[in-house]
């Protein structure tokens, strides 16, 4: 079929075959496209929306499945078709292809991500969560099941990174879900979660721009996203409102540490977020979303 001029797509379940195993059996001969929900701008495409602080809550809450496009957004009808979706991709692809027998701590563990989106997270930490509740899983199973979880998309995680020396910490990650909708069907949605899902959607927003990710360590200081995409370097940080003062030193004074001259940016809900702060951008989330370039 190829040398009759063709292009060749293949696509799989993950129960049977997982994307980094491809390179053990077409090593040399595949080149492979990963596939991600919905960016904002497709969102606002798909459901002809315009791009307002309703359709931004809407993207945040419900997410980015393609398919939603033929059913109701509401909590009901979205929500039970995205844990339909995760169920499958849980029993199906990951009890299925890994033989897990303790299905019920899997299930726990991801409603334990689902909860600490953007927080530190490490296997020990996990494991005395867990005997606090009574329950036993060893820190070895669970840095399994967390690969197995990005493994299949339903999770991933980014590590600190030393601003200075470029050190990597092993220490634990952020993790960020594929997609917030799915997150959302498992723990109910409210006001209080607004902060973990903005620095969700600017994760996934540059994810789909093609950067790779890092958290920024500078002394006692945290840069929310690190991120470099070949030549390119920028810094962001997200908050929800920087209604103080205390709020603005600390989103701002943090970028100002960093001594070079990468674009910097910090990204919230506040609805006259624009302008510089001595060469710092403030973004609002909407706007951040629609951007493809950040080097201008």
């Amino acid at each position: 079929m190829a040398e009759g001029g063709y292009d060749i797509y293949c696509t799989g379940s993950n129960a049977r075959l997982l994307s980094g195993e491809l390179a053990t059996l077409l090593s040399g001969r595949y080149i492979e496209f990963r596939v991600y929900s919905l960016s904002y701008p497709e969102f606002l495409e798909f459901y002809g929306f315009s791009n307002s602080n309703e359709s931004v809550f809407k993207y945040m809450k419900y997410g980015g499945m393609p398919y939603l496009i033929h059913l109701e957004l509401t909590d009901d009808i979205v929500y039970e078709y995205l844990r339909n979706i995760y169920h499958s991709i849980i029993l199906k692809d990951l009890v299925e292809r890994f033989k897990i027998r303790n299905v019920a701590m899997l299930e726990r563990l991801v409603l334990y991500l689902a909860d600490n989106i953007g927080s530190f997270t490490s296997a020990n930490r996990i494991s005395d969560y867990l005997k606090s509740q009574r329950l036993e899983l060893s820190p070895k199973v669970i840095l399994d099941y967390l690969s197995w979880l990005t493994r299949v998309y339903i999770v991933t995680g980014i590590k600190r990174t030393g601003l200075k020396d470029r050190k990597i910490f092993e220490n634990g990650e952020k993790y960020f879900f594929e997609d917030t909708g799915m997150r959302n069907s498992l723990i109910p949605f409210n006001q209080n979660d607004i902060q973990k899902l903005l620095e969700n959607l600017v994760f996934s927003h540059l994810i789909f721009l093609g950067y790779t990710i890092t958290i920024g360590k500078l002394a006692d200081k945290e840069i929310d996203f690190v991120a470099d995409r070949h030549d390119e370097r920028i810094y962001v940080q997200v908050a929800n409102l920087l209604t103080t003062e205390q709020t603005r030193n600390r989103e701002f004074g943090n970028l100002l540490e960093i001594g070079d001259n990468y674009p910097k940016y910090v990204v919230s809900m506040d609805e006259f977020a624009a302008g510089n702060q001595q060469e710092i951008k403030h973004l609002h989330i909407r706007d951040f979303l629609t951007r493809k370039s950040f080097q201008t």
